[in-house]
């Protein structure tokens, strides 16, 4: 007999070829990644422009600032308001500036009354350039004043001012071939310009008249100025300006 092959093994199954992958379901959330959602940024607040600081207040003197250490600048009371705004009665012991505001357009304005009077004295060849002797005669026709009025020589002089500053003049208009006068209002600055320039040459003319000196010249102009009366040269200048505009109206 022959003998008997071998049962052929079994042939294992060939692998299935790999199905593509399925999309895999989303995985649940745990409930602690469910809390930690991304907030949106909070907006930046809007930058501030950095606030100015308020200046500073100056710093008083430990001393009253006082004119010429006698006479206190704040106590005096202008009642023209057309003329207040170009009178200067800041505080101060000595009225000199050294020509800071000369050349610059309404500095007058800025320089304290009592040098405009002290400056307006050295109109004349005999005080031309000597300031400190105008000083000396501002300063004794004050200490004059004090004395005989018992007020305060500022506003003695301030009143003065007042009353002598003109309101009108004339100027000549050209018609053709003719000229006409006709009056014009002054503007403040100009009236208080002629009222210091008529009461210190006025006062400087009287000294040739009669042997006082000039600081009681300059006394008496700006008391007869501040009470109105007609022997003041400045006072009659005015009403002469005066009546002259009001014919050419």
């Amino acid at each position: 007999m022959e003998p008997e092959e071998p049962a052929p093994e079994p042939e294992s199954p060939a692998p299935e070829p790999a199905s593509p992958p399925e999309s895999q379901p989303a995985m649940a959330q745990t409930p602690s990644e469910s809390t930690t959602e991304v907030a949106p940024e909070p907006e930046a607040p809007p930058v501030e422009k950095p606030k100015k600081e308020p200046k500073k207040p100056r710093k008083r003197p430990p001393y009253e600032m006082k004119l010429f250490e006698k006479y206190d600048l704040t106590e005096v009371v202008v009642h023209d308001a057309g003329l207040a705004k170009y009178m200067n009665l800041m505080p101060i012991v000595i009225p000199h500036t050294g020509g800071r505001w000369a050349n610059k357009p309404f500095g007058k304005a800025k320089v304290n009354l009592v040098e405009r009077l002290i400056n307006h004295m050295m109109r004349t060849e005999n005080y031309t350039g000597k300031k400190s002797k105008s000083y000396r005669v501002v300063r004794t026709a004050f200490e004059i004043i004090g004395q005989r009025t018992q007020k305060n020589p500022v506003q003695v002089l301030v009143d003065a001012l007042e009353k002598s500053a003109p309101r009108e003049e004339i100027t000549r208009l050209r018609f053709g071939g003719i000229s006409v006068p006709r009056a014009v209002d002054i503007a403040p600055s100009r009236r208080l310009d002629l009222a210091l320039r008529n009461i210190t040459t006025s006062a400087v003319q009287a000294t040739f008249k009669n042997r006082k000196p000039v600081e009681e010249c300059l006394a008496d102009e700006i008391l007869m100025a501040a009470k109105g009366d007609m022997q003041s040269s400045a006072i009659a200048k005015k009403e002469e300006l005066e009546r002259v505009a009001s014919s050419a109206r």
